[in-house]
């Protein structure tokens, strides 16, 4: 055996990490499924388990596969147009936070962004508390349409801040974001000082919290078109991600234009945290936490990444709010607050495996 053959290489077979990554997805897959169909069971109000399956497939157009008869009209509508579209709205918000927290983590490469990091959660609430105190819209859809424009519009002072994409240095990306942030939660401050009554500051304050109450059909199905198609641009861009991390000149090189696709991705994010917000109000620790978990799973390829992050986000968050609406029935809690009670020392964990 000559030298050269002693110490050559042996070629790397990509087939067990494949194989991996193909079961976990399967597992996180069928965990959503499960998840999906335990939750919408779940509810401060005795209803039987059948009675709730025969509901929703009589609401599907599945009526014949019904266990059992017809339930109730109040029955049907509590179930049909309360359970089932709330389950749904956490799912879409909670995938959709998780995936704009992995995009964002790769654009600024800072492992401590967030889907708020572009000010966007600022925006919405400058947008809500307009709607709200100054009586700017009325209807099922003001309060949301009042803060998907606000978000808009902070994301759009970002962008023009940092030179529409072109800045090379990251950090740049994240102290305009800091900038804007700070200077919209001035403003929905002083809104709700001049404007505000005792009323309508605490339902500002419990929207801010985060809280799926208020989801019903329209909003939810708007919402999940917007997180679907933003979440398969930035699935789409899986590549570019993966070559951010060696660097803009090196991804460059490689073939990949890095000014487009961080526009696009930050645009993307940017649409998917303004849906998510606009439906549900803010929600913490899901875009920063969920990433960083999958990643000691799955490892850090974004093709595999990406839609980890989305389905374990939708599971983490629609448990997150069963709780929140049964555990102290009849009352119930931010989901935002019991996120940021879970996250902080999970995400504290997350951090001491990373070091070790």
């Amino acid at each position: 055996m000559t030298a050269a053959t002693a110490v050559s290489p042996r070629p790397v077979d990509a087939r067990p990490r494949r194989l991996r990554g193909a079961a976990v997805a399967a597992l996180a897959s069928g965990g959503l499924v499960v998840t999906v169909i335990g939750a919408v069971l779940v509810g401060t109000a005795s209803i039987g388990a059948l009675d709730v399956v025969g509901i929703v497939l009589r609401n599907v157009g599945l009526g014949a596969l019904a266990p059992t008869a017809p339930a109730p009209p109040l029955v049907d509508s509590l179930v049909w147009q309360s359970r089932v579209p709330r389950v749904i709205l956490a799912g879409v918000v909670g995938a959709g936070l998780a995936v704009c927290g992995a995009v964002l983590q790769s654009v600024t490469r800072n492992p401590l962004a967030e889907p708020y990091l572009l000010g966007v959660s600022s925006g919405a609430s400058t947008g809500a508390v307009a709607v709200l105190i100054l009586g700017w819209g009325t209807g099922a859809f003001a309060l949301s349409t009042g803060a998907f424009a606000g978000a808009l519009l902070a994301f759009g002072i970002v962008l023009v801040l940092i030179g529409g994409g072109r800045i090379a240095n990251p950090a740049r990306v994240v102290l305009t974001g800091v900038l804007v942030s700070q200077f919209f939660s001035a403003v929905t401050s002083l809104v709700l000082m001049l404007g505000g009554d005792a009323d309508s500051t605490r339902g500002f304050t419990f929207w801010l919290l985060g809280s799926l109450s208020g989801a019903r059909w329209p909003q939810t199905l708007l919402a999940a078109g917007i997180v679907l198609v933003g979440c398969s641009v930035c699935a789409a861009l899986a590549p570019a991600m993966d070559a951010f991390e060696l660097g803009w000149d090196a991804a460059g090189a490689l073939g990949i234009r890095v000014t487009a696709a961080r526009i696009t991705l930050m645009t993307s994010a940017a649409l998917v945290t303004a849906a998510a917000v606009a439906a549900s109000g803010a929600i913490g620790f899901v875009g920063l936490l969920v990433p960083h978990a999958v990643r000691i799973i799955a490892g850090p390829g974004h093709r595999l990444l990406i839609p980890l992050s989305a389905i374990t986000g939708a599971i983490f968050l629609i448990w997150v709010d069963a709780f929140a609406r049964t555990a102290f029935a009849p009352h119930e809690l931010p989901v935002g607050v019991i996120t940021a009670l879970l996250g902080a020392p999970a995400f504290a964990l997350v951090l001491r495996r990373t070091a070790r």
